[in-house]
């Protein structure tokens, strides 16, 4: 068969088992991260910021392009991981993906990926705010670097964590603080405005605490649900920081930003004796900040508990995963027995435990309202 047929001919299949692919600088793969049965890293590309998704045999693959290996190198590699010989077919193709994507050294760059365009009404909608998100929180990291120190971190956290326990055993206290506070219009005002600032400190936080895990900020913006607006910060590559810990960080600094903003008032309410008129209102300014804080630590999309579990087992889209799991165990899909044991558990409990968390909320939300109206 002639070489315009579309067959490839021997000396074009010598030259591709021959060819030794190296991955393009500073592309990023991202860690092990269960999905639905599946174990898959995301990738990233350095220029668009396309990200895609592989399994488990073409991370092993894609890991080891480095220059040095071609499929001969490569084969009984992958023969003694996988119990089977890395197929020609498979490997022109992985490499033809990779080309088409830009993640191969040499290959040219793909479109970027097309950004829909905003939906701004009076009502609703979302503004970008800064320029470059990232050089303005690189900024605040450089100023804000000696606090990040654990020699500072770690006696403020334990100064925090003694406030929140504190306030848990006077809770009934504070509520009746809650109670009073709304009855003055004014201090209440300057008590929302307060955890107004302490939302658009939270968002900022997300970005520092990536900035010093070496993450990007991508956007720094407001968001707005007419009548409130907020700032939003947005970390576009959290999932490519390596350690998990880093990762638990970032998603969890908004929360502890929160509740170190309030140590100076909780320092305050407990130099204050009861009788003093200002300790009800700094009791509830206390609760309703601490609640703000705590309820951001719930483990429901999209709050940042949510994403903090979501790193914490390794998953990625643990909310769809789970009820995409949950429908097939009840319609009897054959599929669901394809899901590993560590899935069918991960879905189940977070299943279960969503709906008891939605439960309580309902009725704590219910109880405290009824508790503030009497």
């Amino acid at each position: 068969m002639s070489a315009t047929s579309g067959a490839p001919t021997g000396a074009a299949r010598s030259a591709a088992r021959a060819y030794r692919p190296v991955l393009r600088a500073g592309v990023r793969i991202g860690p092990p991260l269960l999905r639905g049965p599946r174990t898959v890293h995301l990738i990233r590309h350095p220029a668009t910021g396309a990200v895609s998704e592989v399994g488990t045999k073409e991370h092993f693959v894609i890991s080891r392009l480095d220059g040095t290996r071609n499929l001969d190198d490569l084969a009984p590699a992958y023969a003694a991981r996988f119990g089977r010989r890395l197929a020609e077919e498979s490997w022109n193709r992985l490499l033809g993906l990779l080309g088409a994507r830009g993640l191969l050294e040499g290959a040219p760059d793909p479109p970027a990926p097309a950004r829909p365009a905003p939906d701004v009404t009076f009502w609703r909608g979302t503004r970008r705010m800064v320029a470059d998100a990232d050089a303005t929180t690189a900024r605040l990291h450089r100023a804000l670097r000696p606090l990040l120190h654990p020699a500072v971190q770690l006696p403020l956290l334990a100064a925090v964590s003694a406030m929140v326990l504190v306030l848990a055993v006077h809770a009934a206290e504070l509520g009746h603080g809650a109670a009073v506070l709304i009855r003055h219009p004014v201090v209440l005002g300057a008590a929302a405005l307060f955890l107004w600032f302490s939302i658009t400190v939270h968002e900022l936080a997300h970005g520092v605490a990536a900035q010093h895990f070496g993450g990007h900020v991508a956007e720094i913006g407001l968001r707005w649900r007419f009548p409130a607006a907020m700032l939003y910060c947005t970390v576009d590559d959290y999932l490519f920081i390596p350690g998990r810990r880093a990762r638990l960080v970032i998603a969890g600094a908004g929360a502890y930003v929160n509740l170190v903003l309030l140590l100076p008032f909780g320092i305050w309410w407990s130099t204050l004796p009861a009788t003093d008129p200002a300790s009800p209102l700094l009791g509830g300014l206390l609760l309703l900040g601490v609640i703000q804080a705590l309820s951001n630590l719930v483990p429901l999309p999209p709050l940042d508990g949510y994403r903090m579990l979501g790193h914490l087992l390794g998953t990625v889209h643990l909310a769809p995963e789970t009820r995409t799991y949950l429908a097939m165990r009840r319609t009897g899909s054959e599929a669901a027995s394809a899901y590993p044991r560590r899935a069918r558990l991960i879905y189940t409990a977070y299943g279960t435990g969503s709906v008891l968390l939605l439960l309580l909320a309902v009725a704590g939300t219910c109880t405290v309202a009824f508790l503030l109206l009497t």
